[in-house]
């Protein structure tokens, strides 16, 4: 496939967007939305869509509660799963408005608790409200806790679902735009008005380029000359399931009150769609950046986080919470102890291990995690640095904003 110009050398494309998880596709869906003439195309290196976080995270639609008042995190989550919600009924995609309980287990949570709380009213989340211990176990009859918060409005949904029906409307919907699986993004040829994007399949060439690779955003970003002043350094989360003797020990979702010093929400306990009942994830650094085994190993991955300053710092900073993540990663007792204080009963026939991903943590220099979404214009490209949790949720939100943005930088 080689590259071909029209007339007055005009571009194949528009826009490119590089890829094809939640973001990229709901980039290309809202700025299509928004301007029906564009090309746009959407380049993935692999096989499928969702294939890395948007295809291997909890599938939970997150109310918003969580994040600071006027971020744009708590913006777009409440904006978008509202969205995302209208979305799923509109194309029949799997998902289910089944509420959650955070759930304080030690007199020490109470404080974060409230807080949490607090952040929910000042973020407009609709159907919260604290309650008690036997409301707790009115709600989830095996979950024991001192106080909890019910979340009505958060539910599950299948994410990978929702992008398979993204993909299709920017295929059927608009004239000219289409998504390109197994292209492999490698390198760029800038000119003063458009960028040709080297793939493993050939070359293509557009107006405008946005970087929504995910676990690769920094690298993208390198590749086009733009220094993202972080580094994505890959945290591998591990699933037990529960076995169908003891799934009628969870009936929604169980969060536990989350540590206010990580990013992470700690283990908990999430009714999938299509799967059994999902606990965990825990947290460990990983040695490839899109390695799900536990021995996974890439040492060109493995060089390039352990040469970064910002990794040995939040090494440094954290090490006893890596420590305590890494031996529960190889211990199935240890897990369970975790999972225990929420569901005393649970047992070790419970649970069986499950599936794992890899999530993208954004580090400055400092070792410092990267907390808000992070969107940067550079010439004609926006590189969409740091989108974790709640991104699957605001994808729809987070798309709509890039497109925000686009309008304001590119002359669309």
């Amino acid at each position: 496939e080689t590259t071909y110009f029209c007339a007055m050398n005009q571009p194949q494309f528009d826009v490119i967007v590089i890829g094809a998880g939640i973001v990229g596709l709901s980039t290309a869906y809202k700025l299509n939305l928004h301007h029906p003439n564009l090309k746009i195309c959407v380049l993935d290196k692999e096989d499928k869509v969702s294939a890395h976080q948007t295809g291997r995270n909890s599938g939970v639609l997150h109310s918003g509660i969580y994040y600071k008042p006027g971020s744009y995190k708590a913006k777009n989550c409440v904006e978008g799963r509202r969205e995302m919600v209208a979305f799923a009924k509109e194309h029949k995609i799997g998902h289910d408005i089944c509420g959650k309980l955070i759930v304080a287990t030690h007199e020490s949570e109470l404080a974060h608790m409230e807080k949490v709380y607090n952040h929910g009213l000042q973020n407009g989340v609709e159907d919260i409200r604290m309650v008690g211990p036997e409301e707790i176990r009115e709600i989830e009859p095996y979950c024991v806790g001192i106080k909890g918060i019910h979340v009505g409005c958060t539910g599950i949904i299948d994410f990978p679902a929702v992008c398979e029906v993204l993909s299709k409307l920017i295929h059927e919907k608009f004239n000219g735009s289409e998504v390109k699986l197994q292209h492999e993004v490698l390198g760029f040829e800038k000119s003063t008005d458009s960028t040709t994007v080297i793939t493993n399949k050939g070359k293509y060439t557009a107006r405008y380029i946005v970087n929504c690779s995910g676990l690769q955003s920094d690298r993208i970003a390198k590749k086009d000359q733009m220094d993202p002043g972080m580094k994505i350094v890959g945290f591998r989360g591990d699933y037990y399931e529960l076995t169908p003797d003891a799934q009628h020990k969870v009936k929604h979702l169980i969060y536990p009150v989350p540590n206010p010093q990580f990013p992470f929400l700690g283990v908990h306990f999430t009714r999938m769609i299509h799967h059994p009942t999902e606990c965990g994830p825990n947290a460990v650094f990983v040695f490839k950046r899109e390695g799900y085994g536990k021995t996974d190993f890439s040492l060109g991955d493995t060089m390039d986080a352990l040469s970064y300053g910002g990794t040995w710092k939040l090494f440094f900073k954290h090490w006893q919470f890596g420590l305590d993540e890494y031996r529960r990663a190889f211990s199935k007792r240890l897990f369970l102890e975790r999972l225990r204080r929420l569901i005393p009963s649970l047992t070790m026939e419970d649970i069986v291990p499950g599936r794992a991903g890899v999530r993208a943590m954004a580090l400055d220099s400092d070792g410092n995690m990267i907390d808000d979404f992070k969107i940067v214009h550079s010439h004609n490209a926006l590189h969409v640095l740091n989108a974790p949790s709640p991104a699957a949720t605001a994808g729809l939100a987070i798309g709509k904003a890039v497109n925000d943005m686009a309008e304001k930088h590119f002359a669309l």
